[in-house]
């Protein structure tokens, strides 16, 4: 596992490690500068011969000291470095002022205009499409930034932009790309673009969100030494553990069931079913009304089938306390038969309300610390609750929501509105927030789907499931691909996963498989691919 930071928590590790005495700002500044030509070196080894220009911009905060320490290290390395300082070098911090000094006993700092960034910019950038041949190393305003980047520096930011996408220069950023919050991803009206982006001792949350990932191009984590503990609040990147199956027989493992959307549409549940039986469930059941019994007997083979119709004949299958686990939604239907089926699972989920029969014994106890049975609602199911708040009330503990964009914004419209502002200051407001703000106010687990897919519960817990940079799968984007992840989600509940570690482990699986089978796959793919994952895994 690792920790996605906010700034104000790198500033405070940074803060207490030398508070402590451990380690002084100018060392770690040293460290951070280091950090970015390794960074530079590793990413294009060919730059390591001396015959190379770079620009560095140096801004007002200790950003531009981790710049001046990069030019200083080129500079030493044999390369032609010119160095711009925006701001007033008297009002430097003083390790940043430290290094402004080293770098000035070496070399000249310009006070930055647009006009004089502009005339080295067009003189040695390469017009050439990638031809990359000037460095240009972004210095100037880190993860300390609040406020939007305005006038000249706000159009250095737009060249800097340019350079990157259309490989006039090579951009390098230091800790992220001038004007992206580092908080949320938000472009704070106006951004640099980078190809390569180096933070240090931890990604931060904006590297990951929203624009983060298209702005920062390669993200690389330099080690700058840190103690390795982490402060309260952190946001997990879980690699999921756990994963193997105990010995057992079939009801060990628990019995999921997911209910089928009608003739012509029960497709969706069908995909959920597989996720869920290939990743581990015991039994899988299909819940189905009458009319699409045929076509799913026709599909369906170690899946089981039982016709269910309406919210009663729901309430007699969950009479069986064996089904621990219950997938609302995929294809499902939005009708008052559907609504029908949602309040019952709501009002027998959790199970008290029903009791145990005598002949039939207990689930099996959970091994990851879940208990009693859960309920995922995804696709139709978060439709039906964003049209009937008396449903959305009962919402409860045991249940997961499983919403995209569109859906979190019927559900949540306040929380969609603020997410969607544009950024004004830093920190602005974050997928990460939002999401922990809809668990809190529901109670129960939310997963907000997309590239970067965020898990909360309602005490605000948070994992991020980022699938970009180097577990990027865009591929994911085809139809059912969200079916079968409330299957995985789901089986996993069935096996006895709390339904946090079901979200964060079944978020994760879903992109591994796509990412292991890679371009081609459609949503059939996914649960056939665990096998290959689960190997990779050592199971």
């Amino acid at each position: 596992m690792t920790e996605l930071l906010t700034a104000g928590q790198m500033r405070a590790l940074e803060q207490a490690a030398i508070d402590s005495g451990e380690v002084t700002g100018l060392e770690l500044m040293e460290r951070a500068g280091w950090g970015v030509v390794e960074a530079i070196f590793e990413e294009w080894p060919e730059l390591r011969a001396t015959s190379h220009r770079a620009v560095v911009l140096c801004g007002p905060g200790n950003n531009g000291g981790d710049g001046f320490v990069v030019a200083r290290l080129l500079k030493e390395w044999g390369w032609e470095v010119e160095v711009f300082l925006y701001g007033n070098a008297e009002k430097l911090p003083a390790d940043a002022r430290v290094n402004y000094a080293r770098w000035s006993a070496i070399g000249d700092v310009r006070d930055f205009s647009l006009r004089a960034f502009a005339d080295v910019y067009f003189r040695h950038a390469d017009r050439r499409p990638a031809a990359g041949a000037l460095l240009l190393v972004d210095a100037l305003f880190g993860t300390g930034l609040s406020r939007p980047v305005h006038g000249e520096a706000a159009r250095a930011l737009e060249l800097v932009a340019e350079a990157a996408e259309f490989g006039h220069a090579t951009v390098v950023a230091v800790d992220t790309p001038s004007g992206l919050c580092a908080d949320s991803g938000k472009v704070l009206g106006t951004a640099a673009a980078a190809n390569l982006t180096v933070t240090f001792h931890r990604a931060k949350l904006g590297h990951v969100l929203q624009d983060g990932p298209q702005r920062c191009g390669t993200l690389r984590i330099a080690d700058i030494h840190l103690p390795q503990h982490e402060p309260t609040g952190t946001v997990a990147v879980d690699v999921p553990s756990g994963l193997g199956k105990t010995l057992g027989h079939k009801f060990s493992h628990g019995h999921a069931l997911i209910a089928s959307g009608d003739h012509g549409r029960a497709g969706a549940a069908r995909l959920a079913a597989r996720g869920a039986l290939r990743i581990g469930a015991g039994l899988v059941t299909v819940a189905s009304p009458p009319g699409a019994m045929a076509e799913n007997a026709a599909r369906l083979d170690a899946i089981m089938l039982r016709e269910v119709e309406g919210g009663e004949g729901l309430a007699e299958v969950l009479a069986d306390k064996r089904i621990n686990a219950l997938c609302l939604g995929p294809g499902m239907g939005t009708g008052a038969a559907q609504a029908g089926l949602l309040e019952v699972a709501l009002a027998v989920f959790p199970p008290s309300h029903i009791p145990l029969p005598s002949d039939i014994p207990p689930p099996p106890a959970p091994p990851h610390g879940g208990e009693g049975r859960r309920l995922v609602l995804d696709a139709d199911a978060l439709t039906i609750l964003s049209q009937r708040p008396d449903l959305f009330a009962k919402l409860h503990g045991c249940c997961i929501l499983t919403p995209h964009a569109g859906e979190f914004a019927r559900l949540f419209p306040d929380i969609a509105e603020k997410l969607a502002a544009a950024g004004i200051k830093g920190p602005a407001y974050s997928k990460v927030d939002a999401t922990r703000e809809a668990a809190a106010r529901v109670g129960c687990v939310v997963l907000f789907k997309g590239p970067a897919t965020v898990i909360a519960d309602p005490s605000g817990r948070c994992s991020v499931n980022a699938a970009v940079y180097d577990r990027s799968a865009p591929w994911l984007a085809t139809a059912g691909s969200g079916d079968v992840l409330a299957g995985f989600i789901t089986g996993l509940l069935a096996r006895g996963f709390s339904p946090f570690d079901a979200a964060c482990a079944g978020a994760w699986l879903h992109v591994d498989c796509a990412r292991s089978f890679g371009p081609g796959l459609i949503a059939e793919d996914l649960p056939e691919e665990l096998p290959k994952v689960f190997r990779s895994l050592g199971m």
